[in-house]
C-alpha cells in the first residue's frame, strides 16, 4: 500500500505538466506563414490568445470553481437519491458530493488543455486578421 501511494504521488507532477499544457493552434502553411517564419507566428499565437484571455475574461480558476461545484451538486443528487433507496440519504448524499467534487475537479484538470469555446473563436479571428489560416487545435 505504501508502495502505491509513493508511485502515485511521483506521477503526480508528471500528470499535472500534461493536464495543464494548453492546446494551440495548428496553422496552415499558407504563403504568410512561409514568410514570416514560425518563431513569428508563435508570437502572434501567444498575442491572440492573450487578448482572447482579456476580451472573454474567462479564468482557469473559475472554470475550476464551477466545474467542482457542478460535480458536487450532481454528486449529492445521486447520493443522496441512492442513499434514500438504501436506507441513509444524509450519507449518500456526503459521499455523493464528495465523490462529485473530485470528478468535477479531475474533470476541470484534464480538460483545462480545452479552451473557452468564446477564446478559441477570438484567437481563429485574430490570426486570420494577421493572414494566418488556422487548420485546428492540439
Amino acid at each position: 500500500m505504501r508502495r502505491l501511494r509513493r508511485s502515485s504521488l511521483a506521477l503526480a507532477p508528471a500528470i499535472l505538466v500534461v493536464a495543464c499544457a494548453s492546446k494551440q493552434p495548428v496553422l496552415y502553411p499558407n504563403p504568410h506563414l512561409q514568410k514570416v517564419g514560425s518563431d513569428a507566428a508563435q508570437a502572434e499565437i501567444a498575442e491572440c490568445t492573450r487578448l482572447a484571455r482579456d476580451y472573454v475574461r474567462s479564468s482557469p480558476a473559475e472554470r475550476a470553481a464551477r466545474d467542482t461545484a457542478t460535480g458536487a451538486v450532481v454528486g449529492g443528487a445521486t447520493g443522496a437519491a441512492t442513499g434514500a433507496v438504501l436506507g441513509s440519504a444524509g450519507r449518500g448524499a456526503g459521499a455523493g458530493a464528495a465523490g462529485g467534487a473530485t470528478a468535477g475537479l479531475l474533470h476541470w484538470l484534464f480538460g483545462a488543455r480545452d479552451p473557452d469555446p468564446l477564446e478559441r473563436a477570438y484567437v481563429e479571428n485574430c490570426l486570420r486578421e494577421r493572414g494566418y489560416q488556422p487548420m485546428g487545435w492540439r
